[in-house]
């Protein structure tokens, strides 16, 4: 893929759209709760018990956050994911991540991140366009979010 100034380039219809790499969540995964068949499918809750973060930023992810996650009826999967990151200067980051993807995805499956970011914090989070690369390692008890900034370039 072409780059610009070190972030890579795709080409999207006429205009071109860059995606730079800003950091990575290790997020250590609890026991799975099924909640089981609602009326909008089938509920898991999957709680997010710790992790690192590096990168632009540095820290740890905090205990008490999880994905709320919803497999409906035609076998596709909404992901939505709350918790925090405390960095290393003590500021803290709270994380929104969705998605929507196919039954069977192919890996990486893109979300969808958001952040809220308190003034002592990295406050160039609060705005943008982001997508994170999700890789599950549900073997593993964990998953991997390469966190990317989108511009237009």
């Amino acid at each position: 893929m072409p780059t610009t100034n070190g972030t890579e380039v795709a080409v999207i219809g006429t205009g071109r759209v860059g995606a730079q790499w800003l950091f990575t969540i290790d997020a250590l995964l609890g026991e799975v709760v099924d909640v089981g068949m609602t009326p909008a499918g089938r509920r898991r809750v999957i709680p997010v018990v710790g992790g690192t973060v590096h990168g632009s930023i540095e820290g740890v992810v905090l205990p008490g956050g999880a994905d709320w996650n919803l497999e409906h009826p035609d076998g596709s999967v909404e992901l939505w994911a709350r918790y925090e990151l405390r960095l290393a200067d003590g500021a803290v980051v709270s994380v929104l991540n969705t998605a929507l993807h196919e039954p069977e995805p192919s890996v990486p499956i893109l979300t969808s991140p958001r952040f809220d970011v308190g003034d002592d914090g990295p406050v160039a989070l609060r705005t943008g366009a982001y997508v994170g690369l999700l890789e599950p390692r549900l073997d593993e008890g964990n998953v991997r979010i390469e966190v990317h900034r989108l511009t237009a370039v």
